[in-house]
Formats: structure tokens, C-alpha cells, sequence
């Protein structure tokens, strides 16, 4: 099986998926008014899709409040600390400044304006 999308609620989302698509090289694939204004968002590869939404079912969770460990989006970068910049400057906020792992991928971990925690990765060799 291959993955169609995952979701990601929030309460403003065309906001949202607009900054996405200025920002990360995503692109709007189908986008809904009224009462969710879902946006499905690819990837610049389009490889993956993401659904920005808002369902009244349920609460929009506080991403700030949740541990980028335990739930964030990785983009690959060809430089993670221009990217960085570039993103802060945008309205993203840093929580984990640049860092090397031991198999030698550069990883940098940000906040979007919204709180989801979004990694910046370049591979020391490509996984994929």
C-alpha cells in the first residue's frame, strides 16, 4: 500500500496551506470551502500529500504543547541553515538549532506560525 495523505487540523486552514505553499514548494492538488476549507497539499515532488483542514468534531490540538519528538513533518533540504533562516524570517520559530546525527544527516527543527513542528533534514545519504 502507499500512503494517500495525512491530516492536519488547525484552525485557520487556508492560512495555513498558503504559507506552506509560499514557503515549503507545496502545491494545492484540491481545496474545499465551507465548514472545513480542507486543503490536500503535495509536496514539491509530489510524492506526499498532506491535508490542512478544520473539522468542528473535534478540538485543534496545541502543537506547541506537544514534543517535536512525538509529532512533526520532516522536508528535505539541500541546506538546512538557509532554509532555517529563510523560515524564521517567514514566521516560523526555532526550537532545535542545526545538529549532526551520527549516520551524518543535518537536521534543524521548527515551529510553522500555527505551532506543528516541521524538521529540516539533508541526508548524509538518501533513504528513499
Amino acid at each position: 500500500m502507499k500512503i494517500e495523505h495525512f491530516a492536519y487540523q488547525t484552525h485557520d486552514p487556508a492560512a495555513v496551506a498558503q504559507w506552506y505553499v509560499d514557503h515549503l514548494g507545496c502545491v494545492v492538488k484540491r481545496a474545499s470551502g465551507p465548514p472545513g476549507h480542507a486543503r490536500f497539499l503535495a509536496d514539491s515532488a509530489g510524492a506526499v500529500m498532506m491535508e490542512i483542514y478544520n473539522n468542528s468534531r473535534v478540538t485543534t490540538p496545541d502543537y506547541r504543547a506537544i514534543d517535536p519528538l512525538l509529532l512533526h513533518v520532516a522536508f528535505s533540504s539541500d541546506d538546512p541553515a538557509v532554509d532555517r533562516d529563510r523560515l524564521v524570517a517567514a514566521g516560523a520559530t526555532l526550537v532545535e538549532d542545526f545538529s549532526t546525527t551520527s549516520a551524518g544527516d543535518a537536521l534543524v527543527m521548527l515551529r510553522d506560525p500555527w505551532g506543528f513542528a516541521l524538521q529540516l533534514v539533508r541526508r548524509a545519504a538518501p533513504m528513499i
